[in-house]
C-alpha cells in the first residue's frame, strides 16, 4: 500500500480527509470517557497522519477540539485550552509523520515518532497550564499526565490498527 502518493488538495485526499475527521468526530461523539475518547481519538490523528500526511491530520487535529467545544463534548473551563489542544495535536502528528519518513514506517519509526510526540503534545498542554492559562485544577491536572497516557496508547492502538488494515487489504486497497 503506498500511502505516500496521495497529494494534498486533490478530490481523494479531501474526500479521504474528511472521512477521516468524520470518524474522529464520532468517537468524540459517543460520550465514553476521557481515557477511552482520548486514545480514540490520538488514534486516529496518527492514522490521519498515515493515510493522509501531516497536513491533512493537522486540519484534523486542530478542528476536533473546536468542533468539540461548540457541541458542548469540551466543557466550558477547558475553552483556554483549545489552542493548545490544537497546538499539541499538530505537534503529535507532524513528530510522528516525520520520524516515519525518516527512521521508517515499521515498529522502530513509528513508536519513537509516539513516544518523542506524546511527549511533545504533553509538554505543550502541561506547561500551559502551569504557566499560561488559568484553569480550575482538575482540569490542569487533566491537562497533565492523562494526555501523555492518551496520546501513547492511542498511538499503539494506531500501529495495531494500521498494521491490521495493511495485512487485510495489501497492495489492492482503496486506500493506496
Amino acid at each position: 500500500m503506498n500511502k505516500d502518493a496521495l497529494k494534498p488538495f486533490t478530490i481523494r485526499w479531501l474526500t479521504r480527509t474528511a472521512i477521516l475527521l468524520a470518524i474522529t468526530l464520532a468517537f468524540q461523539m459517543l460520550g465514553f470517557p476521557q481515557m477511552i475518547t482520548g486514545p480514540a481519538v490520538n488514534a486516529m490523528l496518527l492514522l490521519s497522519g498515515t493515510y493522509v500526511g501531516w497536513l491533512g491530520a493537522v486540519i484534523i487535529g486542530m478542528l476536533t477540539p473546536f468542533i468539540a467545544f461548540v457541541r458542548g463534548i469540551l466543557a466550558p473551563p477547558l475553552a483556554p485550552m483549545i489552542p493548545f489542544i490544537m497546538v499539541g495535536n499538530a505537534i503529535l502528528v507532524i513528530i510522528y509523520v516525520i520520524s516515519r519518513s525518516k527512521l521508517g514506517k515499521g515498529i522502530a519509526g513509528s513508536g519513537i515518532g509516539l513516544v518523542i510526540g506524546a511527549i511533545a503534545k504533553f509538554l505543550v498542554l502541561s506547561s500551559a497550564v502551569r504557566f499560561i492559562v488559568s484553569v480550575p485544577p482538575p482540569v490542569a491536572q487533566a491537562m497533565q499526565v492523562p494526555q501523555l497516557y492518551t496520546a501513547i496508547l492511542g498511538g499503539v492502538v494506531a500501529i495495531v490498527v494500521e498494521k491490521v488494515l495493511d495485512a487485510a487489504l495489501g497492495k489492492k486497497s482503496y486506500l493506496a
